[in-house]
This record gives structure tokens, C-alpha cells and sequence, in this order.
């Protein structure tokens, strides 16, 4: 099937240049507001958290600040666990999840552990249910130094100086229906490649990372997880989305080859999280307590393991 099937801009087999990435623009509309929804919560945390700006992302006629929150009394003797959300600015509960974390949980693990969390790394995408930015960049293909994705840059400039100490980082991600009816087909168009469907895993799944993939911190955040939504079954050929399921519930991602988020750091222990919003099984509410539940367990685990990166 090609590419020209199924999406409306482009032609088959020729990758995108500017005028098709303008088109493309032109037809995202803001359908929720950042400011309402996610920055009006973070202003909030205020009063239990350092929260400041570590950058802002200019799109005219928008600009949207970018919120990093820490822990108030930051001191070097503790582990440094990191928490992204809204990579994709799509997958609502990355971001609903952080901030219900930060609101109800996070509070336990003050004087224990230095915490940084960024609960919506890509505000334009937030706001327009979408997966790229607007100059049709996966953020999550561009975590590396000189970024041409203006998040990706910006995040990389925060957790840079964390590289060497962070003990954890999980980044809160969804597979969602629309990666097979929208996303998926525009990137295929993007890039002048024909479309190849796929399948959309029933559940939730980490990515761990194959350059450290530490399996058993994977299958405790899984086994927390399990306790409020299900676990996404392996495909009948033994893959989710297309990648070997190691373990229950976990595949592997060479995360800083690919330029993911989750790859920015060398923390020990790391993993993506992939909820299921789609499901008839899960609802909103039970797709953030599973992102809640996945911070509190990875954070837990680690803090249990003790060490320093390695």
C-alpha cells in the first residue's frame, strides 16, 4: 500500500520538502489549551517544589513556556530520579500522569531523593493532539546535542549536566489507535516510504533500553503496573509493535542510537512506558494511575538497589 493511499499531502515515493511540512502545518488546529490544563497545575506545585523554566519554544504566533519541577532542597547526597512527560504531546496521560505523580505521590519521597520532572516536554503537539512539532519532527527521534527539534534541544540542555549522576529516568509515553490511522502513514509520507500497517498492543509495555536494560527494575515497574491495568499480551509472533518481547510486557529499544528521551542520561536504571488509552479495558483515570504507578515503582526499585549510575 502506498503512502498516497492514506494520506492527503505528498507524493508517493518522494520525501517532504518545505511546502509540504507547510501544508501540513496548516492543517493542525489548537483543540486544548497548555495554559489551562497543564501549565495552570504546574504553577500550582509552587508551593512543595522549585519550579522554573528551562526554556521556551517560540511558534509564532504562540510561545509556550517549557516547566522543569525539582526538589526544593536539592542536595547532592541523595539519587537523582528523572521524570518526563508529554515527549509526544499526543499522549495525554505522559503528561497527566507526571502531574498526578507530583500532586499526590511525590510528597513521600521528600529529603529522600533528588527529583526532576518535566511534565510536558512539547506543548505545541499538547495542544493540537499530535505526535510531531511544527516543523514535522518526532521529538523522540531527536534527543541529541544540536537538536534540530527545538524540545528535544532544550531537554538535552536540562539533563545534560545530570548525565553522570542520575540513578533513574522513565519517560511516560502511550500507544494510541491514531499511530495507525494518522501518525504512522505520515511519517511514511514524510519520508517517501510506502505505508506498512502494523499492530496496536492491547495494554501497557515498557522499552527498556538494550544498552542497559536491567530486567528485573523493568518487571517491578510491570508488576506495579499490573495492579491497576493490564499488561499489553505479545503478538502471535512473539513481538509488540514489531520489536521480540523479552519479558512480560517488555521490548527493547537502542535508545540513544534512535535519539530517544529516555537515552539522554546513562542512569541505571531507565524504561519508556507505552499506555493503552484506546483500550475498552482502561479508562483515562486508570491510564494516569498506571503512569503514577510506574514512577513510584521505578523510583522505589532503584532507591531499594541503591547504588550510584553506572
Amino acid at each position: 500500500m502506498s503512502s498516497s493511499a492514506i494520506y492527503p499531502i505528498g507524493t508517493p515515493g518522494i520525501p517532504w520538502g518545505p511546502a509540504e511540512v507547510a501544508a501540513w502545518r496548516g492543517r493542525q488546529t489548537r483543540r486544548r489549551s497548555y495554559a489551562d490544563e497543564v501549565q495552570g497545575r504546574i504553577e500550582a506545585l509552587r508551593a512543595h517544589f522549585d519550579v522554573g523554566e528551562y526554556g521556551r519554544l517560540e511558534y509564532a504566533p504562540d510561545s509556550y513556556p517549557l516547566y522543569a519541577v525539582r526538589s526544593r532542597d536539592w542536595n547532592t547526597a541523595l539519587p537523582v530520579m528523572l521524570v518526563t512527560g508529554g515527549v509526544h504531546g499526543y499522549e495525554t496521560s505522559g503528561v497527566h500522569g507526571a502531574l498526578q505523580f507530583l500532586e499526590r505521590d511525590a510528597v513521600r519521597y521528600a529529603g529522600r531523593i533528588n527529583l526532576l520532572c518535566v511534565p510536558c516536554v512539547s506543548p505545541w503537539g499538547y495542544e493540537r493532539i499530535h505526535r510531531w512539532n511544527p516543523d514535522a519532527l518526532d521529538p523522540n527521534r531527536n534527543f541529541r546535542e544540536h537538536s534540530p527539534a527545538r524540545e528535544s534541544a532544550a531537554l538535552w540542555g536540562l539533563l545534560a549536566p545530570l548525565r553522570d549522576t542520575a540513578r533513574t529516568h522513565i519517560d511516560l509515553h502511550e500507544t494510541t489507535d491514531s499511530d495507525e490511522s494518522e501518525f504512522r502513514p505520515a511519517l511514511a509520507a514524510r519520508d517517501g516510504k510506502p505505508f506498512e500497517p502494523g499492530t496496536i498492543p492491547d495494554g501497557f509495555y515498557l522499552c527498556a533500553d538494550s544498552a542497559q536494560p536491567e530486567p528485573a527494575f523493568q518487571q517491578a515497574v510491570i508488576a506495579a503496573v499490573a495492579k491497576v491495568t493490564h499488561i499489553a499480551p505479545a503478538d502471535p509472533d512473539g513481538t509488540i509493535i514489531g520489536s521480540p518481547v523479552v519479558a512480560h510486557g517488555v521490548i527493547e529499544y537502542d535508545c540513544r542510537k534512535l535519539g530517544l528521551c529516555a537515552g539522554i542520561t546513562d542512569a541505571r536504571y531507565r524504561t519508556t512506558t507505552e499506555v493503552y488509552p484506546d483500550s475498552p479495558r482502561a479508562t483515562p483515570a486508570q491510564c494516569n494511575d498506571a503512569q503514577a504507578a510506574a514512577i513510584c515503582a521505578a523510583i522505589d526499585y532503584a532507591l531499594a538497589s541503591g547504588g550510584r549510575a553506572v
